[in-house]
């Protein structure tokens, strides 16, 4: 499911000089959603003395990195804001053992709103679906998405998944709700659960848009948001430069920039949508 962000990852530390299982060795761990597991993953890569965590899970990874050490060098990878989150008081110099890569998910919220507007122009109400599990990431998204549906005169409907229980009861509730299109929230348990995802938005007929290519890849209508290749390169390049010596309180925490729109062709004609030439034109890939 993750093997572009690890490759990608790998490559970014191979340019700094360091290949895995040559001269360096990679310790994994893997919450697969649950966050209430990340403290003490944390715990026990603080135990096994690594030389650096690199925590790209999302926000949740990066507090329960920063929560279990104050010396072995962290590496973030988040879209939320890391100064308001604490991680640190100034992006352009961290201070303190943490440092990172920050993406647009967050920022890139109305857009994807707008994206959707524009698949189903005649639709008049839209469902929002968050993960409460991870608030700090949760919250912003839904006030800008809040913000956008009253710009673009449509109704929303928040609803609230942290569990498969959840998931389904929120699917389930969108033809009493009349909800006409969805809006999905960046957040790994969605992620770790993206075939499933689209599944639900075909068996509901709903056209929804997330951050996910892999969402899009497993038949779902749209994904908008920050590249994989891009944001996780920049991690395995940070990580390598800390393993050549570097120190993490000097270095600035970067902005993965690069942003893909990509279609699923098959899911807009399984949905009786047709796409605007004009989206189509803006697509950085089209799965026909």
């Amino acid at each position: 499911m993750y093997a572009t962000r690890l490759l990608v990852f790998r490559q970014g530390l191979s340019e700094v000089g360091y290949t895995e299982g040559q001269n360096v060795k990679i310790e994994y761990r893997w919450a697969e959603g649950r966050y209430d597991r990340l403290p003490a993953l944390a715990a026990e890569l603080v135990h096994h003395q690594v030389s650096v965590i690199a925590a790209a899970g999302g926000t949740p990874s990066a507090m329960a990195a920063k929560a279990a050490t104050a010396t072995i060098p962290i590496v973030f990878g988040v879209a939320a804001d890391p100064v308001e989150l604490g991680l640190f008081a100034s992006l352009s110099r961290p201070g303190g053992n943490v440092t990172g890569v920050t993406n647009m998910n967050i920022e890139v919220a109305p857009k994807r709103l707008e994206l959707l507007h524009a698949l189903v122009p005649s639709t008049s109400i839209i469902g929002l679906l968050v993960n409460p599990s991870s608030p700090s990431v949760a919250e912003p998204f839904e006030r800008a998405v809040i913000v956008a549906a009253r710009a673009l005169g449509r109704e929303l409907h928040v609803l609230r998944a942290s569990n498969e229980r959840d998931l389904e009861a929120a699917f389930s509730s969108l033809g009493k709700l009349r909800v006409g299109g969805l809006v999905i929230m960046p957040d790994i348990f969605f992620n770790g659960r993206s075939e499933e995802i689209a599944a639900l938005t075909v068996r509901y007929s709903v056209p929804a848009i997330y951050h996910y290519r892999k969402f899009v890849e497993a038949g779902g209508l749209v994904s908008y948001g920050s590249s994989e290749t891009d944001y996780y390169h920049l991690v395995g390049a940070y990580v390598g430069r800390i393993l050549k010596g570097e120190n993490p309180a000097d270095l600035p925490v970067q902005r993965a920039t690069k942003i893909e729109l990509i279609i699923n062709l098959k899911a807009a004609k399984a949905l009786g949508l047709t796409v605007p030439p004009t989206l189509l034109a803006q697509a950085d890939e089209v799965i026909e």
